[in-house]
């Protein structure tokens, strides 16, 4: 039987996507291989939020290639989705898939007949087109990004990539944090994908489509199987978690999902990934505040501390805006872990709007922070943007802001010596300790070997480089 492995690249939405795609080769008869090497089937499910993500796709699929010359190479996910054109040029790929078409990549890679179908209805519909398409952007003030289906059987790879902004489909399923299935701990369930916004520098939108959600008889269903399988804690995601629900019949808002989800799931703890400034709402605060059930975790994406970037950035919000959503969020929740992401070296960042930036984030209540350096995406508005920062700036502000997150943190971690902490074990290590995480996402060791996926009350006994060091209290049960 042939035997199928999935590597997914970036974020956890694509590996959320990537699950599905495991889902999907297992319901078409195929086996999962324990390595690329020893598959007959490779597929890479990339990402291209960055320069630095296509090379690393690229550099995969040359690898692979090398060491498993008679693997068959299916490349999906956002970089095929924007340039198909660039992956199928290179030895060794068989099949090129969009974001757009990623529902049916188990069918395409089993049916034979797939490649001559689609061309026969290439040839009598002209909504599709037999050739590579113009890899612009699809929006109303730019070009098309492949409005039309796309369908190449004479280039080295068959490629099939279609309009995404036609794409209903929100195809996930739960993905774990641990290596081995067999220590249940903290599946990450992916609700919502796509992104209406359109910051000037993301391709993100262009990639993934509009802004679907997951059905809410769907999540749940999900969450339970979870349950019944021994999950405790899963980790709610999206690419745009926070416009979960508005594009459904009737609409809804973000905060009746996790309600939903606290009434009709045993799951013991509901973690929520990276929210919108805008969709933290009072109400939301509220919610997660008041609920032993929902993790003191809030994750609250920034990208600049200056207004002025901010609005070449075209983000939704200013910095005022900004502080009064942490400060609620920190007044509401003293012990929380409150993270953001963080962008240096935007175009036209000066040394001042740098600075700005900087004492902005120095005088919030932040823990920990995601510092990203500015990569130009081909055919977004920064792109071509005056005042380019050059890179070895750049990487210098990301040095500064990493040593300032440090700084951070380590307070963070530093005031919780003394006290004890609830958290979820999630394997163990070596040298006689066991790795947890706590409830408000500090990484922690316990010494002594505990198993997996359970919940221990701990005294915080010192610091380390990067985590806590603590000695087990009692193993607890949540309430549920």
């Amino acid at each position: 039987m042939p035997g199928f492995f999935v590597q997914s690249f970036g974020c956890r939405a694509t590996q959320a996507d990537g699950a599905a795609l495991e889902r999907q080769f297992a319901s078409q008869g195929l086996s999962p291989a324990g390595s690329a090497h020893e598959a007959d089937l490779v597929v890479l499910n990339t990402c291209t939020v960055t320069a630095a993500a296509d090379q690393d796709a690229r550099a995969s699929i040359r690898r692979i290639h090398r060491e498993n010359p008679s693997a068959k190479i299916m490349v999906t996910g956002c970089y095929a989705q924007r340039a198909p054109h660039e992956i199928a040029a290179l030895p060794g790929v068989t099949w090129v898939v969009g974001n757009s078409h990623k529902h049916r990549v188990a069918e395409i890679a089993a049916n034979k007949g797939f490649e001559a179908g689609l061309l026969a209805q290439s040839l009598e519909n002209p909504s599709m087109e037999h050739g590579l398409g113009d890899p612009g952007i699809h929006d109303s003030k730019l070009q098309n990004f492949v409005s039309l289906e796309t369908v190449v059987l004479s280039a080295p790879a068959f490629t099939l990539v279609g309009d995404i902004f036609a794409h209903t489909e929100l195809i996930a399923a739960p993905v774990f944090a641990s290596d081995s299935i067999a220590e249940k701990t903290r599946p990450n369930l992916k609700v919502q994908d796509g992104c209406d916004n359109r910051c000037s520098f993301c391709i993100i939108p262009f990639v993934r489509g509009k802004s679907r959600s997951m059905k809410l008889d769907r999540v749940i269903e999900e969450a339970n199987a979870l349950v019944a399988a021994g999950y405790r804690e899963i980790v709610l995601s999206g690419i745009n978690l926070g416009r979960w629900g508005r594009d459904l019949q009737p609409q809804q808002k973000f905060g009746n999902l996790v309600r939903a989800l606290l009434d009709h799931t045993g799951i013991e703890k509901i973690r929520i990934s990276s929210v919108e400034p805008m969709d933290w709402s009072d109400d939301l605060i509220s919610l997660v505040a008041s609920s032993s059930r929902i993790a003191k975790h809030a994750h609250v994406p920034l990208q600049s501390g200056s207004d002025r970037i901010l609005r070449r950035m075209h983000r939704k919000y200013r910095p005022w805006h900004y502080t009064e959503k942490i400060r609620k969020i920190h007044e509401a929740m003293p012990q929380a872990a409150i993270g953001a992401d963080v962008m240096v070296g935007f175009p036209g960042e000066t040394d001042e709007l740098f600075e700005e930036s900087r004492s902005f984030i120095e005088h919030l209540p932040f823990t920990y922070l995601h510092v990203f350096t500015y990569s130009s995406r081909p055919g977004t508005p920064s792109a071509t943007m005056p005042d380019q920062v050059p890179v070895h700036v750049a990487r210098e502000r990301n040095r500064v802001l990493r040593e300032l997150a440090a700084e951070k943190n380590r307070a963070f971690r530093q005031s919780f010596v003394g006290r004890s902490l609830e958290v979820i074990t999630l394997q163990a290590g070596g040298d006689g300790w066991t790795e947890a995480l706590s409830d408000n996402f500090l990484k922690t060791k316990i010494s002594g070997r505990h198993e997996a996926n359970q919940w221990m009350k701990v005294e915080i006994e010192g610091v380390g480089d990067e985590d806590l060091m603590a000695v087990a209290m009692e193993q607890t049960a949540l309430a549920v």
